[in-house]
């Protein structure tokens, strides 16, 4: 119960000001909310089995190799959302609240792929792994990280569809790529 209660307190902590509510958030804002909750609770369950699986190998990985992908997978994930953010014409109307009209299985396809690319070398998944590690509890802590992230998820859908009806998109993609960009060079930092 130890590895369960210490797994899901560090994963809801690392996760709540990360990058993956973040892209959570932005992904609400443009497809509806179930579908986007159901991949992303689906590719956190993928990720908290693997890190789990793998926890004592991933914390053999040298740090320097396992902070420069996170750098570069921040940076990629900044370009992606600047990229998108500003590509719109500012004279455009890009109104608040504006969805893409998607099938369900597209919109949690697509929130499945990018929560689950987003997630490889995260911090909750190296959390994840340590605590495996640590406790030799694979179910218990895969199970509390996973609650976590799924605790987390359920927050950045409620807010996304609050700002989904307030908030131009390009504003939020925006946001998102500076915060993402800022994490990258933290990560960047930590190869050096």
């Amino acid at each position: 119960m130890l590895a369960f209660i210490t797994a899901f307190a560090v994963v809801f902590l690392v996760e709540l000001p990360d990058k993956t509510m973040v892209a959570t958030l932005v992904l609400t804002t443009r497809y509806r909310a179930w579908p986007v909750f159901t991949g992303v609770v689906l590719a956190f369950a993928v990720q908290s089995v693997v890190a789990a699986a793998f926890g004592s190998a991933i914390t053999l990985l040298p740090d320097r190799v396992v902070a420069g992908v996170v750098a570069l997978l921040f940076g990629v994930g900044a370009f992606m959302l600047l990229k998108e953010g500003f590509s719109r014409d500012e004279d455009s109307a890009d109104e608040g609240g504006t969805r893409a009209a998607v099938p369900f299985w597209r919109a949690a396809l697509t929130s499945f792929g990018v929560l689950f690319a987003a997630e490889w070398g995260d911090a909750s998944q190296l959390a994840t792994a340590g605590i495996t590690a640590r406790y030799g509890a694979p179910i218990a802590v895969g199970l509390g990280a996973w609650l976590a992230l799924v605790v987390v998820a359920g927050l950045a859908v409620l807010v996304g569809r609050k700002l989904a009806g307030r908030l131009p998109t390009h504003w939020i993609q925006r946001v998102a790529g500076v915060i993402f960009a800022g994490l990258a060079l933290v990560a960047l930092w930590q190869v050096f």
